[in-house]
């Protein structure tokens, strides 16, 4: 058994590793950028090794200075985690030439399973259904477009080496191919260092299912059943589950023999997942679920797995990279119950789900169920790495009962300066379609309207507010800068004081709140959102990044990528001016009105802070 396990990685993943190692009587050593030395993580570790400043490509992704770590510390193993250099088989071959154990996928696998179009040549080959698409080397842009004509519209152009739903576009006609193919090679190129893309029909209803796989070295390979990973928001999952709702046992037969099929078809060892995207608009059958990729990994959303199996996914890990064999054989594995998983970012939703960074000077989560999260109150979320505040995941007999404790989790996280989306999710979670199991990968997009908080309150909510909060005050909405809890303007209220935290009663169904002092603002916590009672300081006003002038602000910090335009350009409404990226987000700055470029304050490749100037547009005459 392995007695030392450095961990190349950082954050919620990091302590979810520390914390089975810790189980097992392992030591653990963390590695950490400068800006990350005061994280949990680093607390929480055995030993502890600076390896660079923030970027992660000067720190997390630098090969040789983890494997130095990995010697000065004496670790006999490493653990990669997920992202960063988890499916980096140079990495993984590098780590086994120095002489130590790699608790991941053999460099092989990796290969195999690295690049979708040989993936899925592969998986053809050993008999295991693949979307229709197409995989071919000529990537020139005509052959590229006649090749998505041939396949018929809708398709998805997606990064051969991609993954996370970057490099990935949805082109729904001919016209919008050519700039779509550009955005996509773009992204890719700077995502993966390779800008090579394939094409697959666009499936009608889709949902994206996966199965969690795990070998051994002594050949033996098992799955641990399906996850559902169907809520998403751009190719980003949110929402997952396991087992997948609707699924007979047919069809999880299926399904899983075939994701053991394509595990053993690489010889595979450790834990891994492999996805699959279901035509769904007929409900879930055999014959309409095809192979998309391999993760070949641990996951984000492994903890579901782990809830309804009753294993320890990282434990599994270990012991399988100490070369002992499964834990479990697939006859004694079964599933027990339902369990959801929501992640928790800091983005605002309101304002098109922008990053959101600063400060946590209040970080509370609700109690009875499991959070998996990197960061603590008094902490910060940093623009550098991945917006993921914590992972909200809930267990129950039925998935119904699942969902309405998932739903009040969202609905009790109290998070302030930074916003999150813990009101969306507490939304989708209690969303009648999701509740019934009528969701597909467009369900988010779908029902946005009822999903994304509003942008103000309605009368009624106001004075229910007022009421509740400052009783003896009949103007005190006036005071409630922001706050809003989005019911329906014509609903009738009855208003309750329950001591503290007041209870607010519509139609019957209790709203709880709560009210806060934090770093000297009084605060409303209600239904996930978070609202002061004054004036939101200017550092930590949201906003669309346009000003009435025609000013454009950067409405977060981030690199600009792109500018396409210059002083003196002409332009109209809506037309892309720039393109800032942070947090592995694009987002695009657009003309606010038709006019001319007064001025140009960045250049590309420039670095800038939320709220600078990016350009100003003054309207046309007339």
């Amino acid at each position: 058994m392995i007695k030392s396990l450095l961990i190349a990685n950082r954050g919620e993943i990091a302590r979810r590793i520390i914390r089975t190692a810790r189980k097992m009587g392992i030591r653990t050593i963390a590695v950490h950028s400068d800006v990350d030395s005061g994280m949990p993580f680093v607390r929480e570790a055995d030993d502890a090794v600076c390896i660079g400043p923030a970027p992660a490509r000067e720190s997390y992704l630098v090969q040789g200075k983890i494997l130095d770590a990995a010697k000065a510390t004496g670790a006999e193993a490493i653990h990669p985690g997920y992202g960063f250099l988890s499916e980096n088989a140079e990495f993984a071959e590098a780590v086994e030439a120095a002489g130590l154990v790699w608790v991941g996928a053999p460099a092989s696998s990796i290969r195999a399973m690295g690049l979708k179009d040989a993936a899925k040549k592969l998986m053809i080959a050993a008999g295991v259904p693949v979307t229709p698409g197409y995989m071919g080397d000529d990537q020139s842009p005509g052959h590229l477009q006649a090749e998505a004509d041939r396949i018929g519209y809708p398709v998805l152009i997606k990064a051969v080496a991609g993954g996370g739903g970057k490099g990935m576009r949805k082109v729904d006609a001919a016209q919008q191919f050519g700039d779509a193919l550009l955005s996509c090679q773009r992204e890719a190129a700077a995502s993966f260092g390779d800008d090579r893309v394939l094409i697959e029909k666009y499936i009608l209803g889709p949902r994206h299912i996966e199965v969690q796989v795990f070998g051994d070295k002594q050949g033996t390979v098992v799955h641990l059943f399906e996850r559902d990973c169907s809520l998403q928001r751009r190719h980003q999952k949110v929402i997952e589950e396991a087992p997948a709702p609707g699924m007979d046992s047919a069809t999880r037969a299926a399904v899983c023999d075939a994701a053991v099929k394509a595990a053993k078809a690489v010889d595979y060892v450790g834990a891994g997942t492999i996805e699959f995207i279901a035509d769904a608009s007929e409900g879930l059958r055999p014959d309409r679920i095809w192979f998309m990729e391999m993760n070949t990994r641990l996951q984000v959303e492994h903890p579901v797995t782990e809830m309804i199996t009753g294993q320890d996914l990282v434990e599994w890990q270990i012991r399988v990279a100490s070369g002992e064999p499964l834990p479990k054989r697939q006859e004694e594995l079964s599933i027990s119950g339902w369990a959801m998983e929501a992640r928790l970012y800091a983005e605002n939703p309101s304002v098109g789900f922008l990053p959101s960074t600063g400060p946590l000077d209040r970080l509370k989560f609700p109690r009875g169920i499991r959070v998996d999260s990197g960061v603590e109150e008094g902490g910060e979320v940093s623009p550098f790495y991945d917006p993921m505040i914590a992972k909200l995941i809930v267990a129950a007999p039925t998935r119904p009962a699942a969902a309405a404790k998932l739903a009040q989790a969202a609905s009790r996280v109290e998070v302030w300066p930074v916003r999150t989306n813990a009101a969306f999710l507490a939304r989708a979670a209690s969303d009648p379609d999701f509740v019934a199991g009528h969701i597909d990968t467009g369900f988010i997009e779908r029902h946005a309207d009822r999903l994304v908080p509003a942008a103000e309150p309605s009368e009624t909510i106001k004075q229910a507010a007022a009421r509740a909060l400052l009783p003896t005050a009949p103007d005190a909405w006036s005071t409630l800068a922001g706050f809003r809890a989005n019911a329906a303007p014509d609903r009738r209220v009855a208003v309750e004081i329950a001591g503290h935290p007041y209870l607010v009663t519509i139609d019957g169904a209790p709203i709880r709140a709560r009210d806060h002092i934090v770093a000297g603002e009084r605060l409303l916590f209600v239904d996930g959102e978070a609202w002061p009672f004054e004036t939101p300081r200017a550092d930590h006003a949201g906003g669309s990044g346009a000003v009435s002038d025609g000013a454009l602000l950067a409405p977060m910090p981030g690199k600009v990528i792109t500018v396409e335009v210059a002083e003196g350009d002409s332009v109209t409404k809506g037309q892309k001016l720039l393109v800032l990226e942070a947090m592995k987000m694009e987002q695009a700055m657009l003309a606010p009105f038709d006019g001319v470029v007064a001025e140009l304050k960045v250049g590309a490749g420039g670095q800038v802070s939320e709220g600078t100037m990016l350009v100003r547009v003054e309207k046309a005459d007339g």
